[in-house]
């Protein structure tokens, strides 16, 4: 592995495209396998029976929020950190891993134990019908013991990226995903565990990722984590708030927008819940690819905004756009015509559940490839440290829009329009960004323009 100081080499002068894919490979692993885990326990729990289908997908909104709590803390930190590497200034970046390490960790104890002394009254404000709250309530139960190593293994494996070594936080994840896989099998039939087996194959496997990240911090060229770097001071945390709002917002309004969507697909029935967040499942796996793409022009972004290389962010950007479109466009074109195949994989004994599943796909896929826009402008907006325009993007899909549209679209077009919801938002969504992210652009090739003339 080449050090830090290689990486700075490598990320502002070898050819865009080729440091993107590079960068890009092993971080698209890590995020495929971990919306792969999480099919996988739709995918196990479907066989169980519909309860515990939407139990699963109603406990997926506690488990996005605490993957909020991680992001916040991670992005918050690994963006400082990827800019101050780009600025040569490794003392601030190695306070800051500690700082967004432990904050993370103590916030997800927190949260585990608020969960616990609210379970019931939480299980039924995130959707549960009165057939599906035991289930909600045994899955929900054990995932939250998870708590604090989900949000500290997101952040270790955040910082691992921002410094550019992603196949390393890769190694932690997939080992993690592989072992829910195994076990998920394993506990749930096996031991005829049912849905608490589900819940203690994420969690033992959430402890090892954790416990493989931390071991993987001390290797290679990457910043160890020490307690005694722990600083948990004003400046710290106001530049781990200004770089991890935006990844707060969008998993926060994620979680709100998924907690909507179940209360108002429960209104069609428990298979409706079950339809629908299978769709979210899938939707989730093929944006994955996309996410970890924009993520792999991360580093190349920071550190070459960070080094004044604005042409280098600028052709890094355009590189993102045009192959993520392309893949989008393909997905959705294939994805047209298997809808119902593509649903019943997981859970074909419910027709019901494969007819609402089905449409909404469809939907979906409709406004699809306007996503590349959307998610890589994101991307380069948070990273280069634009709050306010990142904030506002990141949380317009699944919140500033879709949140009002669950109560509009329902309303005049019944079940339509729980189908068709993501699918209007995305088109409003991408709208938005146009304006938002042109405007950024602009301003670097300006910037640009006057370096090579004050140069010459």
């Amino acid at each position: 592995m080449h050090h830090s100081k290689d990486n700075y080499v490598y990320l502002t002068t070898a050819p865009v495209p080729r440091v993107i894919m590079a960068l890009a490979v092993p971080t698209i692993v890590s995020m495929l396998v971990t919306s792969f885990y999480n099919m996988a326990d739709t995918y196990f729990v479907g066989k169980i029976d519909t309860q515990s289908t939407a139990a699963v997908g109603i406990v997926f909104s506690v488990m996005s929020i605490i993957q909020a709590v991680g992001f916040f803390f991670g992005h918050g930190s690994g963006n400082y950190i990827s800019r101050k590497l780009g600025a040569k200034e490794t003392g601030n970046a190695e306070k800051m891993a500690s700082t967004g390490f432990f904050l993370a960790l103590f916030v997800g104890a927190f949260l585990a134990l608020l969960g616990f002394l609210l379970l019931t009254p939480l299980s039924l404000a995130l959707g549960s019908t009165p057939t599906i709250l035991p289930y909600t309530e045994r899955y929900l139960g054990v995932i939250l013991l998870g708590a604090p190593f989900m949000a500290a293994s997101l952040v270790l494996n955040n910082q691992i990226r921002f410094q550019g070594n992603a196949a390393y936080a890769m190694v932690g994840i997939v080992t993690g995903a592989v072992l829910n896989v195994i076990l998920d099998p394993i506990l749930i039939f096996g031991f005829g565990m049912g849905i608490s087996g589900a819940a203690w194959a994420t969690v033992i496997s959430q402890v090892c990722s954790f416990t493989l990240l931390l071991f993987m911090s001390h290797r290679g060229g990457n910043i160890r984590i020490h307690y005694r770097n722990f600083t948990p001071t004003w400046a710290f945390v106001k530049e781990i708030v200004g770089g991890g709002t935006p990844s707060l917002a969008r998993q926060g309004l994620a979680s709100v927008a998924t907690i909507l969507l179940n209360v108002a697909a429960g209104a069609y029935g428990d298979a409706a819940i079950a339809g629908m967040s299978i769709v979210t499942r899938i939707a989730m796996f093929i944006n994955a690819f996309l996410i970890g793409f924009g993520q792999g022009f991360q580093p190349v972004c920071g550190f070459n905004y960070g080094a004044g290389l604005y042409g280098r962010v600028r052709q890094g950007f355009w590189f993102c756009v045009k192959v993520g479109f392309i893949f989008l466009l393909v997905c959705a074109v294939a994805g047209m015509g298997y809808a119902e195949e593509i649903v019943a994989l997981f859970r074909k004994e419910d027709p019901a559940v494969i007819a609402v599943g089905a449409a909404a796909l469809r939907w979906q896929f409709i406004t699809f490839p306007l996503g590349a826009w959307i998610i890589v402008s994101n991307m380069m907006l948070q990273t280069i440290r634009k709050p306010v325009r990142a904030t506002v993007l990141s949380s317009a899909r699944q919140g500033l829009f879709f949140i009002p549209l669950i109560f509009i679209l329902p309303h005049f077009f019944g079940l339509e329009g729980v189908e068709a919801c993501q699918a209007t938002s995305d088109l409003l969504t991408f709208l938005l960004a146009i304006p938002l992210t042109c405007g950024v652009l602009a301003e670097m090739k300006r910037k640009e323009a006057a370096a090579s003339f004050s140069s010459k």
